[in-house]
């Protein structure tokens, strides 16, 4: 179903009906919306539009009228009608076909209306995944481009691995974690989900089994199942996924490859203890069961830091490991890294270069001067500063507002608080009516389609001033029951 971006204006001399019937007439003239395109409801598009509903209603009817859309079918409102079907010899294609005949799934329709809402003016972001605008490095990042740099700027492609002076930029700084990568073992990616895309059709055949912990951001994302994979989900603790489990669903259904976050693990805030990381690297080199650590959070540390990732202690290889700028320094620059073995980070990196020829040059130079400079450790530590702040205040209003109808972790770091209700509720109800209240939240059901009391919530998006209110607008939500 198709969105609107547009909205009419209350001053122009045509009045609002007519610029509605208007705009919905080029859409289907120009073929924008093909025929069988499914029109959103009166309801959906007045609210969108910011109109009454009977004057949604007056448009579609002129329009039903010249025959260009259909309402007494009983699947809504839809396009039945344009001028390549009055004129042409043939009719157009069936678009409709194509849309659900692609490899790529679509997103969950949650995680569509999500991607939609987080869009809004005025709405509260209380689930999202991301800094807040004003944690972003905004002033820095345009004074390294007012600058005349040291190094030139380059504006062409860079080479297929990335730019050579990144690369060992990111050597330098995962050396501090205890990782040993030369730049040759180390892929420039547009972020850490296109890492997950090259893996997938790079490495691994169709029908092949992925491990990873349950919930799971994995879940949330169809990456692996859009390449004709499975997910299957491994139990976890306080202490991360639980080991015991790892063999024997390698052998029971011969997984080929297991994905974990094991610091600051995306939606529960888990982060895996430095005995468990031993036992799991142990039962993975044993079985010879790869592994894609995603690390993406460990910066952002707020108690104390993490124990050293799985990679740091990867003596045979079996470790891919992913990092990114998306959490720490700017979603938009669409800069993170694949650090594995050089044949690996060769054929992934050639299948890059057939997708897309590279990460942005641009956001490449620029992240890279942020290290070299030291920008970025001074920037993260103050993201650090600004998170535990956010994080106090946001616990502090799930006590008051949340203590006696829910239970949630206390996160050592990273975005997420991992909300259980003590009864279980309709997400989709639960969903609908925090939005329309003008709060956005993510159900647990998107990272694990079993549960039905779960939320994550996220304090590193909504404004500092606006958590303690949100979050009593959401306990009012939850209190309406299923």
């Amino acid at each position: 179903m198709p969105s609107i971006e547009w909205k009419p204006e209350s001053a122009s001399s045509v009045t609002l009906q007519k610029q509605i019937e208007g705009h919905i007439r080029g859409k289907i003239l120009n073929g924008e919306w093909p025929i069988g395109t499914k029109i959103p409801s009166q309801r959906a598009l007045a609210k969108s539009l910011g109109v009454n509903r009977s004057t949604v209603s007056a448009a579609l009817a002129e329009l039903a009228a010249d025959g260009l859309t259909d309402g007494r079918s009983g699947a809504g409102t839809m396009v039945v009608n344009n001028t390549w079907s009055i004129l042409a010899a043939a009719p157009p294609p069936d678009w409709r076909h194509y849309v659900t005949s692609g490899a790529q799934e679509p997103n969950l329709t949650t995680i569509q209306d999500i991607n939609r809402a987080e869009f809004h003016p005025g709405v509260i972001r209380l689930g999202t995944g991301e800094l807040s605008p004003d944690l972003l490095p905004s002033s820095a990042i345009r004074d390294l481009f007012r600058q005349i740099p040291e190094r030139p700027l380059r504006l062409g492609y860079e080479e297929g691995k990335g730019s050579a002076f990144l690369r060992e930029q990111v050597s330098n700084h995962v050396k501090t974690l205890g990782i040993h990568a030369s730049p040759a073992s180390i892929l420039i990616v547009s972020g850490a989900l296109q890492a997950l895309q090259l893996i997938a059709i790079g490495l691994l055949q169709q029908n092949s089994t992925i491990l990873l912990e349950k919930p799971s951001y994995l879940y949330s994302v169809p990456v692996f199942q859009s390449a004709g994979m499975r997910l299957i989900g491994l139990s976890m603790d306080a202490d991360g996924v639980q080991v015991p489990f790892i063999e024997k669903f390698k052998r029971q259904h011969n997984a080929a490859m297991l994905y974990t976050i094991p610091t600051f693990h995306n939606p529960t805030g888990t982060c895996m203890t430095k005995e468990r990381r031993t036992e799991f690297m142990d039962v993975c080199t044993a079985t010879r069961l790869p592994v894609v650590e995603d690390d993406v959070y460990r910066d952002l540390w707020l108690d104390a830091p993490p124990p050293p990732p799985l990679k740091s202690t990867d003596g045979k290889g079996i470790v891919l490991y992913l990092g990114s700028m998306s959490k720490t320094l700017s979603p938009g620059l669409r800069i993170g890294w694949i650090i594995g073995p050089e044949p690996v980070i060769e054929r992934l990196a050639d299948i890059k270069m057939q997708t897309d020829y590279g990460a942005s040059s641009l956001s490449q130079w620029a992240v890279a001067e942020f290290l070299a400079g030291g920008l970025y450790h001074k920037h993260v530590e103050n993201v650090r500063s600004e998170l535990r702040i956010r994080r106090a205040l946001m616990l502090q209003a799930l006590s008051v507002s949340m203590g006696d109808i829910a239970t949630w972790n206390t996160p050592g770091g990273g975005f997420y608080v991992w909300l259980r209700l003590h009864r279980p509720l309709s997400m989709k109800k639960l969903f609908d009516r925090c939005l329309s209240e003008g709060i956005l939240i993510n159900p647990g059901n998107i990272y694990d389609r079993s549960t039905d009391q779960h939320l994550r919530l996220s304090y590193a998006h909504a404004p500092a001033n606006a958590i303690a209110a949100a979050i009593e607008r959401l306990s009012v939500e939850c209190r309406r029951g299923p």
